[in-house]
C-alpha cells in the first residue's frame, strides 16, 4: 500500500509564551515493514536550531528549539510511505516459545528487560487476572493467548476520543471497559508482561474507512515473539497490525513513542498578565491511499 499523509498540529497559547526544546517524532520508520519515500517538515515560528537523532529504540527524532517570543506553533508535516506486510502471519515461533508462560534466555532476556516492566512498577492485578484466564482459556497457547486478548479488548471495551492526556492505568481501562486508543495499548502491553511477553508501545495512523473525513493519531502494541520478532496488536480494531499500519515510533515507555514532547514559559509573569498559561492544540490530519 502506498499512503499520502498530512499532519498538521497548532498549538495556541493564551499569551506569549517562550518555547522549550521540542522533540518531534512524526517521521515515520523505514524498516521491513514499510519505506519512507518522502518527508517534508515545516514549523512555524522559525527554529533557531534543528538536531536529527536516533534514539535507544532506533527511533528517529528532530529536536528544534527557539529563542524568540510568540502565541502559536505550528508544525506541518507531509509524508509519502509504502507499506509492505500484507499477511501479518508470515512467521515461525522458536519451539521454546509456544507456550505460556514464557522465560526468554538470559542472554535475550539482559536485552529486552525494558519492554517487561510494569507500567506502575508493579503488576496491575486486574491485568494480571484477565491474562490468567484468557491464557487457562487457550490453553497456554501463545499466538491463540495474543489472538484472543486482541479480540476480548475489541468486543468488550468502548472506543473513546481523547487527544490529549496519558494513559489511563490498565486496571482503570478494563474495570470501566472503555478507553482511547493508547489505553487499550498499553493494557495489552500489561497483560501481556504479566505473562512473561515482551511488548512495547506504538504510535502511527491506521487506514481505516477511506471516506471518513476525521483522521487521528493511532496507537497500538508490538510484542516480541522469538523467532518472529516484533508483531503488532491493535486491540482498538481487534486486528493484526499489516500493511494498513504507518508506524512512527514505538518504545517500551509509552511517553518516549509520544509523536510531540516540549514545553513553554510565559513571557511575563502572573503578576503582569493576570493569567494562568495555557494552551490548546488543534490537529489536522489527512491520509490518502495513493
Amino acid at each position: 500500500m502506498r499512503y499520502l499523509i498530512k499532519h498538521k498540529s497548532i498549538y495556541q497559547y493564551n499569551q506569549q509564551v517562550l518555547l522549550k526544546p521540542h522533540l518531534i517524532r512524526l517521521r515515520p520508520r523505514s524498516d521491513a515493514w514499510q519505506k519512507l519515500l518522502r518527508f517534508e517538515l515545516n514549523i512555524e515560528p522559525k527554529p533557531e536550531g534543528i538536531s536529527h537523532i536516533s534514539d535507544l529504540d532506533g527511533n528517529y527524532l528532530i529536536q528544534v528549539w527557539f529563542t524568540k517570543p510568540t502565541e502559536r506553533l505550528i508544525i506541518d508535516v507531509e509524508s509519502e510511505i509504502e507499506t509492505h506486510k500484507a499477511n501479518p502471519f508470515d512467521y515461525l515461533i522458536d519451539p521454546w516459545a509456544i507456550q505460556l508462560p514464557l522465560d526468554y534466555p538470559s542472554s535475550l532476556k539482559s536485552q529486552i528487560t525494558p519492554y517487561l516492566e510494569f507500567s506502575q512498577g508493579f503488576v496491575d492485578p486486574v491485568a494480571l487476572k484477565l491474562a490468567q484466564e484468557i491464557s487457562l482459556q487457550v490453553n497456554g497457547d501463545l499466538t491463540a493467548f495474543l489472538s484472543t486478548l486482541n479480540q476480548h479488548i475489541y468486543n468488550h471495551c468502548r472506543y473513546l476520543h481523547r487527544e490529549t492526556g496519558e494513559p489511563l492505568p490498565p486496571g482503570i481501562t478494563w474495570t470501566s471497559r472503555q478507553g482511547s486508543c493508547r489505553d487499550f495499548a498499553v493494557l495489552f502491553m500489561e497483560v501481556c508482561r504479566s505473562v512473561g511477553l515482551a511488548s512495547r508501545f506504538v504510535s502511527g495512523y491506521q487506514e481505516g474507512d477511506r471516506q471518513q473525513e476525521r483522521r487521528d493519531l493511532h496507537a497500538w502494541a508490538e510484542v516480541y515473539l522469538p523467532g518472529a520478532g516484533w508483531r503488532g496488536y491493535d486491540p482498538t480494531h481487534g486486528l493484526l497490525v499489516s500493511d494498513r499500519h504507518i508506524a512512527l515510533a514505538a518504545s517500551s515507555i509509552y511517553s518516549y513513542a509520544a509523536p510531540l514532547t516540549g514545553g513553554f514559559t510565559p513571557v511575563q509573569p502572573f503578576l503582569v498578565t493576570q493569567l494562568s498559561p495555557e494552551s490548546s492544540l488543534e490537529a489536522e490530519i489527512d491520509l490518502v491511499c495513493l
